[in-house]
């Protein structure tokens, strides 16, 4: 890869500044500065630093965040906060696609990668890959058949398909609710379809990932085995 494509894809500077950029900082590769930014570099096994700094870089980054409410599940916003802002050094430079979204008033296991393929092994319905969500409702809640058996909904088209729960949990007040796909608004339309409205949404499970003790706006990074 070119020093210059390689720099701007960390978002240290655009492909019009990079010689300035290299003026105006010590580049080093192995050492040695670098003033051309048509150098090669192979960012897996060369050795960059920027002013003494070493540059982190991965091929592949997958990180497991907790949504909060409030934040888009998205990278750019112009009117809300947006769940790529909660996401600091050394992982800030990455591109990131966003697997599973939550709705802005919804919090919870958020999947962001730099990995395409992952993304659509989350996301794909064909894959029946588990999601759990912690669910609360404006009434108490006696239809557990109703879900299991599956309801008519709307998906993000306005096409009609029926979902289900594959497990459902009632712990007093929460629910516990397990599906295989993951399309819009799914879990909040299923209890509408049958006379709920959901007043708190969580997402605690995706695959083999576990929210588990990450706080509103903690992340780690996490290896893709680990999910599937």
């Amino acid at each position: 890869m070119r020093m210059d494509k390689f720099l701007t894809q960390l978002k240290y500077t655009t492909r019009s500044q990079i010689k300035d950029f290299l003026k105006q900082h010590v580049v080093m590769k192995n050492h040695q500065v670098v003033k051309n930014p048509k150098d090669d570099i192979n960012p897996n096994v060369d050795i960059l630093t920027i002013d003494g700094h070493k540059v982190f870089y991965q091929e592949d980054v997958h990180l497991m965040l907790y949504k909060p409410k409030g934040y888009l599940s998205a990278n750019k916003d112009n009117m809300h906060p947006c769940a790529v802002d909660l996401i600091k050094e050394p992982y800030h430079r990455f591109e990131y696609a966003i697997a599973g979204r939550l709705d802005l008033d919804a919090e919870g296991l958020l999947i962001l990668t730099t990995d395409g393929t992952l993304v659509h092994d989350i996301t794909s319905p064909k894959k029946h890959l588990p999601k759990v969500y912690e669910v609360k409702l404006d009434q108490p809640f006696t239809l557990t058949d109703a879900l299991t058996k599956g309801v008519t909904i709307k998906d993000g088209k306005d096409e009609l398909y029926v979902a289900k729960a594959i497990d459902l949990i009632v712990n007093e007040d929460v629910i516990y609710i397990t599906i295989d796909e993951g399309k819009f608004h799914q879990v909040k339309r299923m209890f509408q379809a049958i006379g709920y409205e959901v007043t708190h949404l969580k997402r605690i499970q995706i695959g083999n990932l576990k929210l588990g003790d990450l706080l509103p706006g903690e992340y780690i990074e996490f290896h893709k085995e680990q999910l599937l």
